[in-house]
């Protein structure tokens, strides 16, 4: 099965340990600060948990991801909360949208899933979705996560609907992951679903060197949540279109 063909229904609730309210705020408050305008658009938004967030403080947020069943639970969550949020399905590495946007927001890993190959272009076309003088913010799990933290390491999530394994295989530049969903179903039985992810190590030089290549300004580097970078499981970096 392609990555969250299945993950997507339990992505939210098996990482209601990130803290999204004070990760959406994070946001919220730095694209204040960078006086980016009201018109969003969410690269890799998965089920949607920060273009809600945003959207409930007023911006116009478009949510897009690769993943069909992600778009999906987005819309469905997007519908419980009465937020009127459109969903697309686009692919970073071949982005190409209708309209230029104040800002693109892609947290939470969505260019570890384009391969070294392929970023400069990704990042060009992030740009060129852009108005000039847009937002650019992304962030990338480090290297230091890859090599040091999950490389080779299995990990375990045990709820009482839904247990989660992941295997995880450091292949030289990338990351290979097996995962393992077992679900609760009504009678009481568990089904098994499984998915492969491939996710890519992007050294700092070479993002860098993307970012600079697409015409970006970096306006400021940091780990997660602001956070010094050294050691940081996430960078984050904010940038404007020249």
């Amino acid at each position: 099965m392609s990555a969250y063909d299945h993950l997507a229904e339990w992505f939210e609730i098996l990482n209601d340990d990130c803290d999204y309210a004070k990760w959406s705020q994070y946001f919220i408050r730095g694209l204040a600060k960078l006086g980016a305008g009201k018109n969003g658009l969410e690269l890799g938004c998965g089920s949607g948990a920060f273009c809600r967030a945003l959207a409930r403080e007023g911006y116009r947020m478009t949510g897009a991801d690769l993943s069909a069943p992600m778009l999906s639970k987005a819309a469905a969550l997007a519908r419980e909360e009465g937020l009127n949020i459109p969903f697309v399905q686009a692919d970073a590495a071949k982005l190409k949208t209708p309209e230029r946007y104040d800002f693109i927001l892609s947290p939470n890993d969505c260019y570890n899933y384009v391969s070294q190959k392929n970023l400069p272009s990704a990042i060009k076309r992030a740009a060129a979705c852009l108005k000039k003088g847009g937002i650019f913010w992304f962030d990338v799990s480090s290297e230091y996560k890859f090599r040091e933290k999950i490389a080779n390491n299995m990990f375990a999530d045990d709820r009482e609907q839904v247990t989660y394994l992941s295997f995880n295989r450091l292949c030289g530049d990338r990351e290979e992951t097996e995962v393992t969903l077992f679900v609760r179903e009504g009678d009481g039985r568990f089904r098994r679903f499984d998915e492969r992810h491939t996710q890519y190590i992007h050294a700092e030089a070479d993002i860098l060197s993307a970012l600079d290549g697409a015409g970006f300004e970096l306006l400021r580097e940091e780990g997660h949540l602001g956070e010094e970078k050294i050691r940081s499981e996430r960078l984050n970096f904010l940038c404007r279109r020249r």
